[in-house]
């Protein structure tokens, strides 16, 4: 019999290529991790250390469909590459973090990029823009075993067929092992975090009717329609 007074959620999982379900406990997001992408937004990528933001594991969503969010006109996509960790700990050596990682998903950070702004002017935190439902859309999970670490090649948005997004991974500025690193000297990661990478330049609003479609060598291709 349980102690729960009323029913416990569900845990949330994204599926796995050839067989299973990942369960996530905690998503975190690094901002502005491609030099181009910081000098659009407005910053110097050469003089910030890295910072993260999170959304919630129910914002990871691999129907194939982004649902347009209220209180918003200005949405934008932004497309990126999910670490899935099977290991954590505290203060993890960079030559050791790889050690961590269970594989890797395609995803979408869906920014409602009005608030967001608006939270950026107050000094206030980020949720409100990042963390809103379905907001993180994702592919199926590849497993290392399969693909291998992820430290380049292409990473591409098109929506409707027209190119917005492209770079490679090796523009990152902070490098997968050296976001694992650094998160863990702030928080204890466990098995079932996800981190999502950073996004690079191009980002772009998108509305009702939409098709995005992220590419990431390796990882393949995914289609998620605004609606």
């Amino acid at each position: 019999m349980s102690d729960f007074v009323i029913a416990p959620p569900e845990t949330v999982s994204v599926p796995v290529a050839g067989g299973g379900s990942f369960p996530v406990r905690r998503v975190y997001c690094i901002g502005r991790n491609y030099a181009a992408h910081a000098v659009e937004m407005g910053h110097d990528p050469d003089r910030e250390p890295p910072f993260f933001f999170q959304k919630n594991p129910d914002n990871l969503d691999p129907s194939g469909e982004f649902p347009y969010p209220p209180k918003t006109s200005d949405v934008h996509h932004e497309a990126e590459v999910a670490v899935m960790l099977k290991a954590g700990g505290r203060d993890i050596p960079v030559e050791r973090a790889l050690e961590c990682v269970f594989g890797y998903a395609l995803a979408l950070d869906m920014t409602r990029r009005d608030l967001q702004g608006e939270a950026k002017k107050l000094g206030r935190p980020w949720e409100i823009g990042k963390a809103f439902e379905r907001s993180a859309p994702v592919g199926p999970v590849r497993r290392v075993e399969e693909i291998g670490h992820l430290a380049e090649g292409r990473i591409a948005l098109s929506v409707n067929g027209a190119l917005r997004q492209e770079g490679d991974l090796n523009q990152m500025i902070w490098k997968v092992p050296e976001m694992i690193s650094c998160l863990s000297h702030y928080f204890e990661l466990k098995a079932g975090d996800v981190i999502l990478s950073g996004t690079p330049a191009g980002v772009g609003a998108v509305k009702p009717g939409d098709a995005m479609t992220i590419e990431v060598e390796r990882l393949g291709s995914m289609t998620v329609r605004v609606v």
